[in-house]
């Protein structure tokens, strides 16, 4: 077999690995990855380890990717400094279908051949555990002393972050290493993989595999690994319930804002996101082309290309491609003021457009010496002050695209 590790490593992908990880994997090998669904999509911050299920996949290894119906109404306290709210049973149904979604367009779990992906609701055997036979069952197995260790719960008790833990996060470790048990019971998988905020949860597991194993199988064993977090730019990490995420579904992020996140991203990041000479802006253009591939198709990408394009280029033919949705993306941010199709029938002067009808420019009297001056656009061709403006000249039946100089955009929507 080829070398996964190896090319884990190449790649910037291992944070932490338990030894002997790397000789289990070189042998075929059974590895999951859990995701909680608080949310009904995944952010960019899962594309490393949904990466990491593909590569196992790809090495002839078995990848298996839990949904965490269960572990979803407790909340993972990793990385939290406070207390998670508490999802309806509603909610978290329409959440875990959107994750099923998300990950299903990169794995196939319809394949049958002997490594194909699984896909897996840790509510479906958690559902009838009941709270004693857990504790008996689960709980005698592990300290509290060996809980308390881990640093996602030693800094919300040391008060370092947050008001402290309830008994409903603490218990979270548990619930996660049951997961790992489960599964290697079920489904001989011996390998947790996760980000590197899981370090604590995934080895738990290990333990759990371990101690509930005394008397039954003494060489009982399984592995820990973890692959860095993709962080913002002010080296926070990506999560479901954080602000300014860069979703994988298009509802909430467009193709064209996920294409722009990855091509504007600092050198510096970008090194860090891809293993290639990092030079000039290439690395950008290649990253964005690769990963809104691998996210969303070639098509989206396309379509993204197009309405950057759209924005740079001189004329209008690009602009009139872009649909509704994609034009009101490109240009988001952007000075936008509504005018009834009245106005436009009637014709609509320069001078009205761009300051009495609008107050894009102060006065008049601005707007007459900017158009003397050849510095108006409209819809990318620059304008005298006896242009007329009708409805031939709207975007998509509705836009109107204004422009002082080269930055300064302003955006008419008729109605």
């Amino acid at each position: 077999m080829k070398n996964l590790v190896e090319e884990l490593r190449w790649r910037g992908l291992v944070h932490d690995m338990m030894p002997g990880t790397e000789e289990q994997l070189k042998n075929p090998t059974t590895a999951y990855i859990g995701f909680d669904p608080t949310s009904d999509s995944l952010h960019i911050g899962s594309l490393v380890p949904i990466i990491l299920l593909k590569h196992l996949r790809d090495f002839g290894h078995k990848p298996i990717a839990l949904v965490g119906g269960a572990t979803g109404m407790i909340g993972d306290p990793s990385g939290k400094s406070d207390e998670r709210n508490l999802l309806d049973e509603t909610t978290l149904n329409k959440n875990v279908d959107g994750i099923k979604g998300v990950l299903s367009r990169f794995l196939d779990f319809d394949a049958t051949d002997a490594n194909a992906p699984i896909l897996v609701n840790n509510y479906d055997w958690m559902k009838t555990f009941s709270f004693i036979s857990f504790a008996r069952d689960v709980g005698k197995r592990i300290t509290v002393n060996y809980m308390m260790a881990k640093d996602s719960v030693k800094k919300r008790l040391s008060g370092e972050v947050g008001d402290g833990m309830s008994f409903t996060e603490f218990t979270y470790q548990l619930i996660q290493g049951y997961d790992f048990y489960h599964l290697y019971k079920e489904y001989n998988c011996v390998l947790q993989m996760g980000g590197s905020d899981q370090w604590g949860n995934i080895t738990t597991g290990t333990e759990l595999i371990r101690r509930m194993n005394v008397g039954v199988d003494e060489n009982a064993k399984a592995f820990a690994m973890t692959c860095p977090l993709i962080t913002k730019a002010d080296g926070s990490k990506f999560g479901k319930s954080e602000g300014g995420n860069v979703w994988l579904t298009s509802d909430k992020t467009s193709v064209y804002k996920f294409y722009q996140f990855w091509l504007n991203t600092s050198d510096e990041d970008a090194e860090k996101y891809i293993r290639q000479a990092p030079h000039l802006r290439v690395l950008q253009k290649r990253l964005a082309e690769e990963v809104t591939i691998l996210v969303h198709s070639k098509e989206e990408l396309e379509n993204a290309i197009a309405a950057s394009e759209a924005l740079f280029s001189n004329s209008i033919e690009g602009l009139q491609k872009l649909d509704e949705k994609t034009f009101l993306e490109v240009f988001d941010g952007v000075p936008m003021v509504e005018l009834p199709m009245s106005d436009i029938e009637e014709g609509l002067d320069m001078i009205a457009a761009m300051a009495a009808k609008t107050n894009f420019l102060a006065s008049n009297g601005e707007a007459r010496r900017e158009l003397k001056q050849n510095a108006i656009s409209l819809n990318k061709e620059k304008v005298k002050e006896d242009r007329i403006i009708t409805k031939e000249d709207l975007i998509n039946n509705q836009f109107l695209l204004l422009q002082k100089g080269k930055k300064n955009y302003y955006v008419i929507r008729v109605k």
